[in-house]
């Protein structure tokens, strides 16, 4: 009997299309029908919300292999006795790349810079720099090792970086504990958020920690919306006293009349860090490789959830 497999793509159901595996087209947000009975589920995140718990309504599911690193989403969806993967390794280089478009715009004023084009005014306008300034980088892990690694090419005065376990990178730099940031935070030109949502780190960036910040430094968040307390966020950056460049917002999607939008000194990517073509041709790979994995009963990579 066949592996009936969902999967959202037909690039996804040519490649399975294999000896013991049925894929079948199914995608979470755009079929208008819940989905038929399946043994696996190969999904994004949902860009609606309320679409997340069609996930709980598939019969016969034993697994779920998410096309993205983020999980925390499905946890409440997935049926007893499911099992999950995430597609961790496969999104690394494509967040860490948007991470580093994100500081850059910021640091240069290219909004602001691209106003005057639609304007036409030309007006020289001195802007920052990420050499000589002061990061810290809250997040040690794929997405953030991938963001320091191109970071370091523009020489900053100093790259910190910090996590919830100290330790020793394998590459030989320090990382700290989260409690230890307080010593840099004041002095720091960009933080860059790169953490996964957990209850440690709910609202990490409060009040409290913005008020920390100095004068004119960027808050750059490329990890979950929750983790920034966005009321907290918005007095700072209406007043002129920050600046941001958020992926990730909470809430998320962000309301078309929420004050983010039209909020100063922001520029604000609908989650879209790793929608790249090469991200799809990655997840796509590591996909295939699962569910044949999962058909041969061997061990899978990547499991949250046995």
């Amino acid at each position: 009997m066949s592996l009936r497999v969902l999967v959202p793509w037909q690039r996804l159901v040519d490649e399975l299309t294999i000896p013991g595996i049925e894929p079948i087209l199914w995608h979470i947000n755009d079929d208008p029908n819940n989905a038929p009975t399946a043994d696996v589920l190969v999904t994004e995140r949902p860009s609606n919300p309320e679409l997340r718990s069609r996930v709980s309504r598939i019969k016969g599911l034993k697994h779920v292999q998410l096309l993205s690193i983020e999980y925390e989403w499905v946890l409440e969806h997935l049926p007893e006795r499911v099992s999950l993967t995430n597609s961790k390794g496969a999104v690394d280089d494509a967040t860490a790349e948007h991470c580093l478009a994100l500081v850059l715009a910021s640091v240069h004023r290219l909004p602001q810079i691209g106003q005057q084009q639609r304007e036409r005014q030309w007006t020289r306008t001195w802007t920052g720099s990420l050499h000589g300034s002061k990061v810290v980088l809250l997040g040690a892990g794929g997405v953030g090792s991938e963001i320091r690694s191109r970071l370091l090419p523009f020489k900053p005065a100093e790259l910190t970086t910090f996590a919830r376990t100290e330790r020793v990178h394998e590459q030989g730099y320090p990382i700290y504990s989260l409690d230890r940031l307080w010593a840099f935070l004041p002095a720091a030109d960009v933080v860059i958020v790169a953490l996964p949502h957990t209850g440690e780190t709910e609202q990490l960036i409060d009040a409290k920690f913005l008020s920390a910040m100095k004068d004119g430094s960027l808050l750059v968040n490329v990890g979950r919306g929750p983790i920034v307390d966005t009321d907290a966020l918005l007095p700072e950056l209406q007043s002129g006293r920050l600046h941001a460049a958020l992926d990730v917002t909470d809430p998320e999607p962000l309301p078309a009349n929420h004050a983010l939008w039209s909020a100063p000194n922001c520029i604000t990517t609908p989650h879209m860090a790793g929608d790249t073509a090469q991200f799809i041709s990655l997840v796509s790979e590591l996909a295939v490789d699962q569910v044949i994995a999962f058909a041969h009963g061997e061990e899978l990579t990547n499991r949250i959830i046995n």
